[in-house]
Order: C-alpha cells, then sequence, then structure tokens
C-alpha cells in the first residue's frame, strides 16, 4: 500500500504526490574590462553577494514499484532582506498522485509560508490553495527535501497518517524525515543553504 493517500466521502483512499517544475534564475552581470580585481567595481561586489538567503526548487517523481505516478515540485524562496525570518518565505509547490501515469488520483497546488535549510537540506510549509479534494483547500502541509545531486530523497508533513487530513494546525516549517527515494531520470531538486544570524552578544 502507498505510503502516501489521502481520502475522500465517497472514494477509496487515493494517493498524493506533487508537479510542476520551478528554477530559480541567475541574474548574470558582465564584468567590464580593466576592473581592478583587487577593488572590485560594485557590480562585482553585488555579483559576489548571494542572491536570497535560501531556495528549494526543482521537481522529479518519488520511486514506485507500482504504476502509481507520484510528483512533487517546488518553487520556495527566503529573501536576503528576510534572512532572520524564515516565515516569511514565499514561492509555490504542487504535488500530483495517480494511480498510474494519466490515471485517476489527487492533486494540490499552494503557496510558500515557511522555508529553512541547512546545508542541503531543506524543510518547508505551504498552504494549499487549489485541489481536487475540497477538505484540502486551505490546509497547511509540510516538505522536506536532501538535495543528493539526482539521488535525492523526499519526506511530507503526512507520512505518519496516510494521507493529507486537512489539518490547519501544523506548525511552519514542520515536515517529516525525507525517507523517499527520487526515482532516476525523472527529475531534479536544489537546496540553497540558509545561513541564519547568529546573535554577537
Amino acid at each position: 500500500m502507498s505510503r502516501i493517500t489521502f481520502t475522500r466521502s465517497s472514494t477509496r483512499a487515493l494517493a498524493v504526490g506533487a508537479a510542476l517544475l520551478v528554477t530559480a534564475g541567475a541574474a548574470g552581470v558582465a564584468v567590464a574590462s580593466g576592473d581592478d580585481v583587487t577593488h572590485p567595481a560594485p557590480a562585482a561586489k553585488e555579483r559576489a553577494e548571494p542572491r536570497e538567503a535560501a531556495a528549494l526548487t526543482g521537481k522529479a517523481k518519488l520511486f514506485r514499484k507500482t504504476t502509481e505516478d507520484v510528483t512533487f515540485t517546488f518553487d520556495a524562496h527566503l529573501a536576503k532582506r528576510h534572512n532572520g525570518d524564515p516565515g516569511k518565505a514565499t514561492g509555490t509547490f504542487e504535488f500530483v498522485h495517480l494511480d498510474r501515469p494519466g490515471g485517476e488520483g489527487g492533486w494540490a497546488k499552494g503557496r510558500i509560508d515557511c522555508l529553512l535549510t541547512g546545508g542541503k537540506v531543506a524543510s518547508a510549509t505551504g498552504i494549499i490553495t487549489k485541489s481536487n479534494i475540497k477538505k484540502m483547500v486551505g490546509s497547511r502541509v509540510g516538505f522536506s527535501v536532501h538535495d543528493q545531486g539526482k539521488n535525492d530523497r523526499l519526506g511530507y508533513s503526512w507520512a505518519a497518517i496516510g494521507g493529507p487530513d486537512g489539518t490547519k494546525k501544523l506548525t511552519k516549517c514542520n515536515s517529516a524525515a525525507p525517507f523517499e527515494k527520487v526515482k532516476k531520470g525523472t527529475g531534479d531538486f536544489h537546496v540553497t543553504p540558509w545561513n541564519p544570524p547568529y546573535p554577537t552578544k
């Protein structure tokens, strides 16, 4: 039996997964010829600084021995100006789980409301804004990703209960350990490490 399922009052439990590829673009700045490398020009200094405090992006399918087709997609970002507040993260997520490619199943998409990353591990939550399961709309769900370079792992907040249950009480950035495997050749997740602002006194 699949680990990720959700129920409808009139149907049997179906599993959930995810969809929507998003990648973060990087703005490049050309270096003017003749720049003094010992005293970089202002544009060079800006280019050397990180564009954002943290990020989780990408799309991939989960490994299954059955015909199930499970896809997760993330486009989550924490702006540099919000480095001290992961709860100000923005972006989107989407997940889809079908009993077979092109078959029946469930889907949901929503907005990210928290993002924490440490090294190549990310934990994020978001509010579901659209789904084919009405009771899920407005609920918070959590995700975790271990970016291992095309051998990634993924977890989700409903791992221990079988499926998203429509809860609005899940705390921000809370999820299960990334226990699922990504199916080879189906995509990749990317985690940008966060550097938290440690107290100086």
